[in-house]
């Protein structure tokens, strides 16, 4: 078992859905390959890198999978992208997208290759990910993790992380069942 952060990010609608339910739709992908996932709240942001595009909204999800090769985790990511719209052979680098899912750390594994960072490389310098990543890491257990990212956060300027949706709203709108315990 490894433990797995992803963060996701979304700024354009696919097949009529809207930013927000592409980010449901992920999770619940993500929930059936993942034990004990947690879901952080949604945060509208400000775009980085290619700034004439519309606000994201951005989360994090961490929890455990049966998977010990990275390639076999990015090769489901892509898929699911696939699924939700992503077109990585159209889009424009760091452009808008449906859905972007961004394996920030697997385990404790630590690799360098042309197509797989981990941790990822961008890690320290993107608020929209620090901000949820550090509402779901627990104090006690994730706590080294928690001073780094704290400490790259802090080091940041202002990006305009802006809360949109909490956790708890965001788990009883996409995930009624486990919230009232039918699942």
């Amino acid at each position: 078992m490894n433990r797995i952060l992803l963060g996701l990010g979304s700024n354009t609608s696919f097949e009529g859905r809207s930013s927000l339910e592409l980010l449901g739709l992920s999770c619940a992908a993500l929930q059936k390959k993942m034990e004990n996932m947690v879901c952080s709240s949604v945060y509208r942001t400000k775009a980085m890198y290619v700034a004439d595009q519309s606000d994201f909204y951005n989360m994090a999800v961490i929890g455990m999978m049966e998977i010990d090769n990275p390639y076999e985790l990015l090769g489901f990511i892509h898929d699911l992208e696939t699924s939700l719209g992503r077109n990585r052979c159209r889009e424009i680098r760091f452009g808008p997208r449906s859905m972007d899912i961004d394996i920030e750390l697997f385990g404790n594994i630590t690799m360098d290759q042309p197509d797989l960072q981990i941790p990822h490389p961008r890690l320290p310098e993107r608020a929209f990910i620090l901000v949820p990543a550090l509402e779901i890491l627990t104090e006690n257990a994730d706590s080294i993790e928690r001073e780094i990212f704290s400490a790259y956060l802090q080091k940041l300027p202002d990006q305009d992380v802006k809360p949109f949706m909490s956790s708890t709203d965001f788990r009883n709108y996409f995930f009624p069942e486990a919230v009232h315990g039918t699942e």
